[in-house]
């Protein structure tokens, strides 16, 4: 496997941590980008307590968006857009892996979709067709990735290209989950407002990270 430079733009929280870690062990270099170098320096120090044999490196936004082959959005849903225009200049032909779900608080539990219909489209409204925005990852909880477990949620991938989408699933496999192509950006809505569902179950049913699986596969 030809090793690769993911750069994962707000990587200080529990998914881009968790990410960083299993695309670490699949052979990929890790650079962790924030809104300041000390913040990334932080980010990647935590990492390493947490998982002393993943390597990674800090950097700003701007250069570690410049730096990765592929990047991957993990900020809060406040900061989607802004960090994204901050770093365009650096995106442009490259897939951007966008993690984002729209919840609104204090009613996380209730599906509130942004007006362009999803992060994922407006994401890509903004971006223009020079970025190939394809979404995932929204549903899993992401102190699981933390862990050497199996994680049982498959993700949903959405995108506009076929070819960005199959870069993506083949990513989520290396991270230890089965990947579905979803279609185009326009379905990112979906999984987004799955998460606010899922939230509702893990409450009402005392369940403590619930997820989804695609059924019907036949056997091999």
């Amino acid at each position: 496997m030809a090793q690769e430079t993911i750069a994962i733009l707000g990587g200080t929280g529990d998914l881009g941590t968790g990410l960083a870690i299993r695309w670490s062990k699949a052979g990929h270099k890790i650079v962790i980008g924030s809104r300041t170098l000390e913040k990334a320096q932080t980010a990647v120090e935590n990492l390493q307590k947490i998982s002393p044999d993943t390597p990674a490196e800090a950097m700003e936004n701007k250069d570690a968006a410049a730096a990765g082959d592929i990047v991957v959005l993990t900020v809060p849903a406040d900061h989607q857009l802004s960090t994204l225009d901050y770093v365009r200049e650096h995106l442009t032909g490259k897939i951007l892996i966008d993690v984002t779900v729209p919840l609104v608080p204090p009613k996380v539990g209730t599906v509130q979709l942004p007006p362009e219909g999803s992060a994922g489209k407006r994401a890509q409204d903004l971006l223009g067709d020079d970025v190939m925005v394809v979404t995932a990852f929204q549903n899993i909880a992401a102190h699981l990735l933390q862990e050497d477990v199996v994680i049982e949620c498959d993700v949903l991938v959405a995108g506009n290209k076929k070819a960005a989408r199959d870069k993506v699933v083949e990513l989520v496999e290396q991270a230890g989950m089965t990947g579905w192509h979803a279609g185009p950006i326009e379905n990112s809505a979906a999984a987004e407002a799955l998460t606010s569902i899922l939230i509702q179950i893990n409450r009402k049913h005392d369940i403590s990270h619930s997820g989804i699986k695609i059924v019907g596969q036949a056997d091999h």
